[in-house]
């Protein structure tokens, strides 16, 4: 058993009890799998970082589920950086995080937080009717095509018609499972859609999402920033975004409000990375005592 520091983080808000929650355990990258998976599922979040010293970067971070480590993970990011900020480890400028999907750059300026997506990769574009199937609505409530894509983290981009479609979204997991295996997921991997809508959910959005989740995670994702990335990198593609930059929402349907600015890096026709920014509050500070062997 060992002692780590920790930061309990809300990520793309600047205010208590906004965006999304993550735990960043500070030097906790060595702990085995079981015992990061477990610390998710006893602070009841959707995901917590744990970071160490990478030869590759400036800090490796680690991302967890409450069922299995994934390569990277874009509100823990904000999250991550937003700590050890907060704890004086790292100030303005730029840090290299090295993680599961690569080496992620990110910007600190002010309190934003601005990190550096991969070139999105686009996958395979499943049946609409498979889609609608396992979000409980009819197809027509789906504009176009359906795609996975990934900025890091691969994700079905659905478009909605209009917010009220995008309020009555509940997962079948029958048929989210059929869906996950039309696009190749490992049984593990459910591939929940993430859905979207061409309006904000204020006056200063763009667009607003929601991201529904099958067990053990909770049932809804309050701000989800690798999706956001790869969101972004799907309307441009596809000539449903005209501007260079836009704000992304999420949450308030939850009473968690959340806010990310999503930058594109190159054409739309060849996007060389997604930029997506926002702020994080640490919410609590402490120490967790930890076994470091299974």
């Amino acid at each position: 058993m060992s002692r780590f520091d920790f930061d309990w983080v809300d990520a793309f808000s600047d205010r208590a009890f906004g965006g999304n929650g993550c735990a960043v355990v500070h030097g906790g990258a060595h702990l085995p799998v079981e015992t990061c998976t477990a610390y998710v599922r006893e602070t009841s979040l959707v995901e917590c970082t744990f970071t160490g010293p990478s030869d590759l970067a400036d800090i490796r971070v680690r991302y967890f589920l409450a069922s299995r480590e994934i390569p990277f993970a874009g509100h823990p990011t904000i999250a991550t950086v937003a700590a050890m900020r907060d704890r004086g480890l790292i100030g303005e400028g730029q840090i290299r995080l090295e993680t599961g999907a690569g080496i992620v750059p990110v910007t600190i300026a002010g309190d934003q937080i601005e990190m550096t997506q991969i070139a999105p990769e686009f996958g395979p574009k499943p049946d609409p009717a498979l889609v609608a199937a396992a979000i409980s609505l009819p197809v027509e409530a789906i504009l176009g095509a359906p795609q996975k894509v990934s900025t890091g983290l691969p994700f079905c981009i659905t478009v909605l018609k209009d917010q009220t479609a995008l309020a009555q979204a509940q997962l079948d997991l029958p048929a989210l499972a059929r869906l996950g295996q039309a696009l190749g997921a490992d049984g593990i991997d459910m591939m929940e859609p993430f859905l979207v809508t061409l309006q904000g959910a204020t006056e200063l959005g763009d667009t607003y999402s929601r991201l529904l989740m099958a067990p053990p995670s909770p049932p809804e994702d309050p701000f989800t920033g690798s999706a956001t990335g790869a969101m972004a990198a799907y309307l441009w593609r596809n000539g449903l975004m005209q501007q260079d930059s836009f704000v992304a929402e999420q949450g308030h349907g939850m009473g968690r409000p959340g806010m990310a600015r999503v930058t594109r890096l190159g054409p739309c026709d060849a996007l060389q990375g997604i930029k997506v920014s926002g702020t994080g509050f640490v919410l609590m500070r402490g120490s967790v005592d930890l076994p470091d062997q299974t």
